[in-house]
């Protein structure tokens, strides 16, 4: 059976959702993000790209470069609703869908051409997005994820295109080889020197010398240059989580430790999530008694992979949630309503070099260990074979002396 796969993208969703709030905006050249200079750009208009803007420049040299465009703060919890309620109609209408991110969805259609006709069922979920939510979307639809995913793209804006099975490596031939999913700038500069610039020439190439070129990601590129990807789309579920919790060596009430243990989790759960690409938008904080008696509280948040952002909510958990002023046995946090995503800084309320401060640590976490960077606040203890990715029981902590 030949498979039918669709990719959707909705188009610079976080400047559609703020003219979907403020209709004084369409038309115009709109930038999201940090108001200062120092801010980044988290998202552009089309408007605005015909100046040469693009997202993650810094906000001052977006503002010379078109100083006429409208600047907004941006909402997250605006952009998590509309996000959350097209994840709603997807789901009501779609067999298989997996949530990319925030604002990315690929959907499985395979044998839904025997009832409905998988391009009629697709054109029709969009412009049924577009009927109940107001905001613009892309799609192509083909054989698998990488040849929809590249479509998508030529079809923006707010348009949809069809590759019919067998014409993957023509429709993919012309197209610059930044197209390509995993080509990021360096090997897109590695390649360039190459000689290569179009994916046909990628197609033409032997898989051995890419692989001798960029290592094993090479036959990997190769075969998207190939219109090939055989990997599945993974069906989305809300209850995704990550978590870990910690019993003591002893029961207590030093809250100033037990803010120290907070932070040394979130950081570890907030550094999983980035390493993975993952977001969450739902934070849980549980608290056990020396009376073994278990009390938890949860609440919804925009969706990041921030370790300020968790703690500020965490905090403010854990401090409604601890009245009882008795012994502590446990705690324990949760992350969860996991999504795949890369937007992995918080642009609207940070600097450029709050954005490379966290690209930075997670380049020595990555390369030394989980623990080489921490705040000095979660220094306060000391964790003998701590580990919060297992779970429960996942180690035992002790003051540090």
């Amino acid at each position: 059976m030949e498979r039918s796969v669709m990719h959707m993208d909705l188009d610079t969703f976080f400047v559609s959702v703020e003219r979907k709030m403020n209709s004084s905006l369409n038309g115009k050249p709109v930038l999201v993000g940090g108001n200062s200079d120092r801010g980044v750009v988290a998202s552009c208009s089309y408007e605005a790209r015909t100046f040469g803007i693009h997202s993650a420049m810094p906000m001052k040299m977006a503002k010379m470069l078109c100083p006429d465009a409208i600047i907004v703060r941006g909402d997250h919890e605006a952009y998590t609703k509309h996000s959350n309620e097209i994840t709603e109609i997807i789901k009501e209408n779609v067999p298989v869908y997996e949530k990319a991110s925030i604002d990315e969805f690929y959907m499985d259609l395979t044998g839904m051409d025997k009832f409905f006709g998988c391009y009629k069922m697709a054109t029709e979920l969009r412009e049924k997005i577009i009927k109940e939510t107001g905001l613009p979307n892309s799609f192509a639809l083909s054989s698998n994820k990488t040849v929809s995913k590249v479509g998508t793209g030529e079809a923006k804006p707010n348009g949809y295109r069809r590759i019919p099975t067998g014409e993957e490596k023509p429709f993919l031939a012309p197209l610059s080889i930044k197209k390509i999913p995993m080509v990021g700038d360096k090997t897109y500069q590695l390649l360039r020197n190459m000689g290569v610039e179009r994916i046909k020439t990628l197609q033409e190439m032997p898989v051995q010398m890419l692989e001798q070129v960029l290592g094993e990601n090479g036959s990997t590129i190769w075969r998207k240059a190939n219109g090939i990807d055989n990997s599945p789309v993974v069906q989305y579920s809300e209850r995704k989580s990550i978590s870990t919790e910690c019993t003591f060596d002893k029961d207590t009430i030093d809250v100033s430790f037990l803010n120290s243990m907070i932070i040394r989790m979130t950081e570890k759960l907030a550094f999983q999530l980035r390493d993975e690409q993952k977001l969450t938008s739902c934070v849980t904080i549980k608290i056990r008694y020396s009376d073994f008696n278990t009390y938890t509280m949860q609440a919804r948040i925009p969706y990041t992979a921030l370790d300020h952002v968790l703690l500020k909510k965490i905090n403010e958990l854990f401090t409604k949630l601890y009245q009882k002023r008795m012994l502590i046995r446990m705690i324990g946090i949760r992350l969860s309503h996991l999504v795949h995503g890369t937007y992995q800084i918080d642009m609207f309320n940070d600097t450029i070099e709050q954005m490379q401060l966290y690209q930075a640590m997670d380049r020595l976490q990555r390369r030394f260990g989980k623990n080489i960077v921490q705040r000095a606040a979660g220094m306060d203890i000391k964790v003998r074979d701590f580990n919060p990715f297992n779970g429960k029981g996942a180690g035992q902590p002790i003051k540090k002396k």
